[in-house]
């Protein structure tokens, strides 16, 4: 398909899709960019469906993942701006009968905190495929099974998809509707973006993007139990106008569904949300010397970005429908050729270097960490019963861990963050939920006086998808130790 107005200083950019797209076989590619209300560049790449020979183009319905979380917190903006939520209530008074368990000091949340991924609520995904036999249960259920303040509101910054589902479904409750029909009501048709909805609109599913696994295999369609984190399609040309309008460069179809003000609040850093920081559905940070606000979105057979440079007025959109990091190099390449000074600054940063390992296998640091030596011991509160946990700090650098009748096995990839103790083990969750995947078990530990306090997380193996599987889930129980009196 030929290009929608390309701008030639983009013109290396274009080269550099097709030939990752030719040399890495990756099915396809869709681009937006804008600038001041007025449109670069518009165009797809490649296959949005292999098997079907349909070509991608700049209207081709993408799964966004994450992405999602803004056009949420869009949603609970419009609920807030009507005087139907207030972000510093606590979330548990739009919550009924089923509210999230404070497990720390008995504080609850706000919605704020929870929009800012600051309430405490642990790492959480879970998939549910259409070719499986498990469908996701009532929210309520979620919340009982998962709903657990594992941090004190307000302690960390933990990102939560689980958070983003209860704020669906505060929104569904306040409004009266179902979260899908209020976000196609109230935010979508109201910009303009007639390509977007939550799952698959039955009317686009024809041209949806297939998800493609790394060794090309078409995933299944999927679902989640918590679609306001994870569950929206949307063309990159809809998802550049969305960006378009939370810089205030609309355009002339679209409706002011919220305030400058507004806008404004949800692309202020949260106090505690680190770097980038996070503000309401929003990562903000300082990228080569300009304001980027953008939120990317990383799943089976997604990769997508949506990056805004509000002080430029420039917009960018990047979808893959394969795990990738191709999204982020175009970003990168277009605000280079668009912003003379990020090209000079990105310049005279030189080559990113890679992360550094911060996680290896023993770490005699830690020892560092007043009180964690010792032994101790407690449960682990899952939705089916508490399960026996016991856990060996020892002086030389070691940590041992057993949960339930499970042998003593070694914490691996041991990481220690102030008061945290962090690493991995062999092992396995005792509940349905977890079972339904091969995982690890991933701790995550707070030093509190004589109590040792978090979560332990289900965790995918790492070769499970080259393995023949799909994506698994990451599933949390809350843990409570005591120090052993005779360590």
């Amino acid at each position: 398909m030929q290009p929608d107005r390309l701008d030639p200083a983009l013109d290396p950019v274009r080269d550099l899709i097709l030939r990752e797209l030719r040399d890495r076989a990756l099915p396809s590619l869709a681009i937006a960019v804008a600038r001041d209300g007025q449109w670069l560049w518009q165009e797809g790449f490649g296959w949005a469906d292999r098997e079907r020979r349909l070509p991608a183009s700049e209207h081709t319905p993408y799964s966004l993942a994450s992405i999602t979380k803004p056009m949420t917190a869009t949603a609970l903006m419009r609920l807030v701006e009507d005087g139907r939520i207030d972000l510093d209530r606590p979330v548990n008074a739009y919550l009924g009968d089923a509210p999230l368990r404070s497990r720390v000091d008995g504080r609850e949340a706000t919605v704020r905190q929870v929009a800012s991924h600051t309430a405490g609520l642990p790492l959480h995904y879970q998939f549910f495929y259409a070719d499986g036999p498990y469908v996701p249960p009532p929210f309520e259920e979620t919340i009982r099974r998962y709903g657990n303040l594992v941090t004190a509101p307000g302690e960390r910054h933990q990102y939560s998809n689980l958070g983003y589902g209860v704020l669906d479904h505060l929104v569904a409750r306040v409004s009266g509707r179902p979260y899908d029909r209020f976000m196609r009501e109230e935010v979508y048709l109201p910009l303009g973006m007639t390509r977007a909805s939550i799952a698959v609109d039955p009317a686009l599913a024809a041209v949806a993007a297939t998800p493609y696994a790394e060794d090309g295999r078409p995933y299944p369609r999927y679902g989640f139990d918590h679609p306001g984190a994870s569950a929206a399609f949307c063309s990159a040309h809809d998802l550049c106008r969305f960006g378009l309008f939370h810089i205030g460069r609309a355009l002339p179809d679209q409706k002011a569904i919220l305030t400058d003000a507004a806008r404004a609040q949800m692309q202020a850093a949260a106090e505690g949300t680190g770097t980038p920081a996070y503000g309401i559905g929003w990562r903000v940070h300082e990228l080569y010397g300009h304001r980027a606000v953008e939120h990317s979105g990383g799943m089976g057979g997604v990769a997508t970005l949506l990056r805004m440079f509000p002080d430029d007025g420039l917009v960018v959109v990047a979808l893959c429908n394969q795990s990738d990091e191709l999204p982020f190099r175009v970003a990168d390449e277009v605000a280079a050729a668009l912003l003379p000074t990020f090209a000079q600054a990105r310049a005279a940063a030189g080559p990113a270097e890679p992360p550094a390992r911060t996680a290896i296998r023993v770490d005699p640091s830690w020892t560092v960490v007043p009180g964690m030596v010792g032994a101790w011991r407690g449960q682990a509160a899952t939705y089916v019963g508490d399960v026996p946990v016991e856990l060996r700090c020892l002086a030389e650098g070691l940590v041992q861990a057993r949960l339930g009748d499970a042998l003593w096995t070694l914490l691996n990839d041991v990481r220690v963050d102030g008061p945290w103790l962090k690493g991995f083990t062999d092992g396995s969750m005792p509940t349905p939920d977890a079972r339904r995947h091969p995982h690890r078990l991933y701790w995550d530990l707070c030093v509190r006086g004589d109590r040792l306090t978090g979560a332990i997380n289900t965790f995918n193996l790492d070769d499970e998808e080259r393995q023949g599987g799909w994506l698994g889930n990451s599933l949390s129980a809350w843990v409570d130790l005591c120090r052993e009196a005779s360590a």
